[in-house]
């Protein structure tokens, strides 16, 4: 059969299985896999130099060869990304950002610092539960800003899934530049961070106009109510609301320090630690990737450098300074128990990227991918819109971003060398349009959804229709900076 129609129907059977059945992303995806590998025949064998083979054990053994190459190549950094993630989660670094945002932002723009926080908090952190953790200070926000949670906890989820897609070390972007990379693609991992925090900014700014415009359209709906449940607050806590409260009654604006005095009343860590666990790896990577391209390399100094911003080394140390450091005051017992919750997390999230990575090295081998892009090198399509388009097809029927991305940038990469585009486009392309849309088969619309307050009709119409706007507003930067770098 031909690859290409070989490929096409082992997607539409892992899609089917996904959405269908009960079967999980991770046996769907190599079910998928070994279907497309029998189907190609002799393709695959050519592909993988097994000419006059046996087919079932050829087929079999791509799979699990790509399988293993995604797994080592990607496998530990998940692990040690989601452990790290935890410890912001459970230690209240997350809301100790918040309150160092809020300083300097100012509570007149309380929508950019819930914003602006989930931006940051989702790099390693699971959106999902960057959505829960700060889902009580949008309301706290909500509660006494009189604004609306449509337009509080969208901006706040938006912050979130944003960088969820677009910034390693978060698993998706990751496993997509794991993929190019098997696929002899040169991108570096420091220098896609960059780019995808670079393109990440004017997305958000986007994101707090539209969010804004939504809050006026919803101003006097889905608004926390003033009377608070007194029994949930601690005595300091609601010693400070009380003030607050009296102040509001009084008519007069709410300042930073009444916020900072709400949040210094539970246990947070210091503002240094929290971002530092942030922010040292990505530095420690950067430094990597700039020691690479210099004299350095070849020093003991520069040796050490690269050593340290290795991805895997780099996470180890945000992940012993989250142990040590941020769970500085639990016992053994509890941290070792926050780890294997953080494994559990882990686990689905790798076996999943390395399916993908078996999925990719089945369609390198049998040279669908290759067809393809001669294919619409013939046709004179866009070369950029493949990508971009590619990852809205993956995300759209299954509702899982993650899963999208990695199907996705394992068909895009056996086709860069023809289609001939900048492989950091190529990746920002498949990352981005993996974000759309999300609605009712996706967790974190429900995750939004309730936790901001909305019901389904209202958080339709504002933010899956804001996970169609965001992407489509990025793929046109994208294709217009395809027109300038190549």
């Amino acid at each position: 059969m031909n690859p290409v129609l070989a490929m096409l129907i082992g997607i539409v059977v892992m899609m089917v299985l996904i959405i269908c059945t009960r079967l999980h992303p991770f046996p769907a995806m190599i079910v998928s896999a070994i279907f497309i590998a029998i189907l190609s025949g002799n393709a695959l064998l050519v592909g993988t130099g097994n000419e006059g083979g046996n087919l079932l054990s050829v087929a079999v053994s791509t799979v699990t060869g790509g399988f293993g190459s995604t797994m080592t190549s990607i496998g530990i950094v998940i692990g040690f990304g989601t452990i790290m993630g935890i410890f912001m989660e459970k230690s209240g670094a997350a809301k100790r950002m918040a309150l160092t945002i809020l300083k300097l932002v100012g509570v007149k723009n309380a929508d950019v610092v819930l914003g602006l926080t989930g931006f940051v908090v989702s790099i390693p952190v699971f959106c999902d539960s960057g959505f829960v953790i700060l889902s009580s200070l949008a309301k706290e926000f909500s509660r006494l800003t009189k604004k609306s949670m449509v337009w509080l906890g969208g901006i706040l989820g938006m912050g979130l899934y944003i960088t969820h897609f677009m910034v390693p070390p978060t698993p998706g972007p990751l496993a997509v530049i794991s993929t190019f990379q098997q696929n002899g693609i040169n991108i570096d991992l420091g220098l896609f961070i960059v780019a995808g925090l670079l393109f990440s900014i004017p997305l958000f700014i986007v994101s707090v106009f539209l969010f804004r415009w939504f809050g006026e359209k919803y101003k006097d709906k889905f608004v926390v109510p003033s009377e608070i449940d007194r029994s949930k607050y601690t005595a300091d806590q609601l010693k400070v609301l009380d003030r607050i409260e009296a102040k509001l009654n009084a008519g007069k604006d709410l300042e930073n320090a009444d916020f900072a005095e709400l949040l210094s009343t539970e246990k947070l860590p210091g503002a240094f630690i929290s971002f530092t666990i942030l922010l040292l790896p990505v530095v420690l990577i950067l430094l990597n990737t700039l020691v690479g391209q210099t004299a350095l390399k070849a020093t003991m100094v520069g040796q050490i450098v690269q050593f340290l911003g290795t991805p895997i080394i780099a996470l180890f140390i945000s992940l012993c300074i989250g142990a040590f450091g941020l769970a500085k005051d639990l016992d053994n017992k509890t941290v070792i128990a926050m780890m294997g919750e953080a494994c559990k997390d882990a686990g689905p999230i790798v076996f999943i990227t390395a399916a993908g990575g078996a999925l990719g090295a089945v369609v390198k081998a049998t040279g669908a991918a290759q067809i393809m892009a001669n294919g619409i090198v013939a046709m004179g399509i866009p070369a950029i819109l493949v990508p971009l388009l590619i990852g809205t097809i993956m995300r759209f029927p299954q509702g899982s971003g993650t899963v999208a991305m990695i199907t996705g940038s394992a068909i895009v990469a056996p086709m860069m060398a023809t289609l001939g585009i900048n492989p950091y486009l190529a990746a920002l392309a498949v990352c981005l349009t993996a974000m759309m849309p999300s609605f009712l088969n996706d967790s974190y619309f429900h995750v939004v959804t309730n936790f901001s307050g909305m019901d389904i009709k209202t958080s339709l119409k504002t933010w899956t229709i804001s996970t169609f706007i965001i992407p489509i507003f990025g793929s046109i930067l994208i294709i217009i900076l395809s027109l300038f770098i190549h």
